[in-house]
């Protein structure tokens, strides 16, 4: 258990030099040397082969399947539903007589989002980050995609995406992240990645925001009484996403346990991505009461969960997202559910959700003080200020009080 809390780390390291060289090349020589990266690593030639033009996205819309076109509609629309849902409001209060406080949302106003193009062709990443970017207000929204597939231009077209780069690994995120002529910097980066992302994000980190530091996937299912088949697809299903995934069935019955190794296997036999990562990081969890199975699953901290009934989410504390009962399959989430796919690995559901519309907006605060709020509140503010040895706090605030050789009494 100790070794799984501390899961992600390592393989960052690993690779955190190459990918301190390629970043600190990005930013001191900018274009140069982010040419010389997409040539050796993307196969392109010239800064013109960087941008995606706003007619190839509209030519991969109009290639893909109608069938698909109008599956990318269907999620775009429950991702957007949610997303507006989750978006934070604008208010003002008034707790004492005389002060007024306000909370305003703007939004970011220029975010870079990486949509990975590796293993899989991922659309549904690119309408994860760009539509909360979206309906927080975002300006400008650039994306990077290593070699992007048709269905991702597709669904950036769909979305009416102009800024579009050819371009991954951590070379997109440094040039995210400080700019180059043929990338303005931005000033938020979201979306998943490899290793190389990641770690590239961590390094830019204090120059640029980032989302989060996304690893491998993974999937936990807690559960006593759900069907063997159901929870092996499920642990199937997300362990196919990478060599490195984690797959985890905690219960207390030692047969059920049994059943969904042995059911996994059986699906997993021809999935070689899936089989490896079974094998390397696949676990049944066979704990000795309810109570302890559930701690099990909170110290986990998992991205994914699978828990048998609405009850469950009473004991639930760390999460990223939770799926509810045999007929809720975690793979709905990840394309067309409406809550975002992107969400933390590496136990960091401890601290934080999944991206949402929250993390393209700031939240401004704002007082406003009249005279009569501020002798209801001064004289203990400027306690409070002296308490900390702050005189001059203090006198700013005495200042707007009753008389003194230098000020006179505010009026109302």
């Amino acid at each position: 258990m100790a070794a799984l809390e501390r899961r992600g780390g390592a393989a960052l390291d690993a690779v955190l030099p190459a990918v301190r060289r390629i970043v600190a090349s990005v930013r001191r020589h900018g274009d140069r040397a982010l040419l010389r990266y997409a040539a050796e690593f993307d196969g392109l030639s010239g800064a013109k082969a960087l941008r995606v033009t706003p007619g190839e996205m509209a030519a991969a819309w109009e290639a893909v399947d109608p069938a698909l076109r109008a599956s990318l509609q269907t999620a775009a629309a429950q991702i957007r539903a949610f997303a507006v849902r989750q978006l934070p409001e604008s208010w003002s209060d008034a707790p004492v007589e005389g002060l007024t406080t306000r909370q305003l949302v703007r939004p970011l106003g220029a975010v870079g989002c990486y949509v990975p193009s590796g293993r899989h062709p991922l659309p549904s990443t690119l309408l994860m980050t760009a539509i909360p970017a979206q309906v927080a207000g975002v300006k400008r929204i650039a994306v990077v995609s290593p070699r992007p597939a048709q269905e991702t231009l597709a669904a950036a077209h769909l979305l009416g995406i102009t800024e579009f780069y050819r371009l991954g690994g951590a070379q997109a995120v440094a040039a995210l992240a400080y700019g180059t002529a043929s990338v303005p910097r931005v000033d938020k980066i979201a979306g998943p990645g490899n290793f190389y992302v990641t770690a590239a994000k961590r390094l830019v980190a204090f120059d640029c925001a980032i989302d989060m530091l996304a690893g491998p996937t993974e999937i936990v299912v807690t559960s006593e009484r759900g069907r063997a088949d159901f929870i092996a697809a499920d642990l199937v299903a997300q362990a196919e996403h990478d060599p490195e995934a984690l797959a985890i069935f905690v219960t207390t019955n030692n047969t059920l346990a049994k059943e969904v190794m042995a059911e996994a296997k059986r699906r997993s036999r021809n999935n070689v991505v899936a089989r490896q990562a079974l094998g390397g990081n696949g676990l049944a969890v066979v704990a000795s009461s309810v109570d302890e199975a559930r701690k099990i699953t909170n110290r986990l901290a998992p991205e994914h969960l699978t828990v048998d009934a609405p009850s469950d989410l009473e004991w639930v504390e760390d999460a990223g997202s939770v799926f509810i009962g045999r007929w809720s399959a975690q793979p709905m989430g990840d394309y067309i559910s409406g809550p975002n796919h992107t969400l933390p690995t590496g136990g960091m559901a401890r601290v934080r959700g999944g991206l949402s519309v929250n993390d393209f907006v700031k939240l401004i605060t704002v007082q406003e003080y009249a005279a009569n709020g501020m002798r209801t509140l001064g004289p203990q503010a400027a306690l409070l200020a002296e308490a900390e040895g702050l005189t001059g706090h203090a006198e700013a605030i005495r200042a707007r009080l009753g008389r003194t050789p230098h000020t006179r009494r505010p009026r109302d």
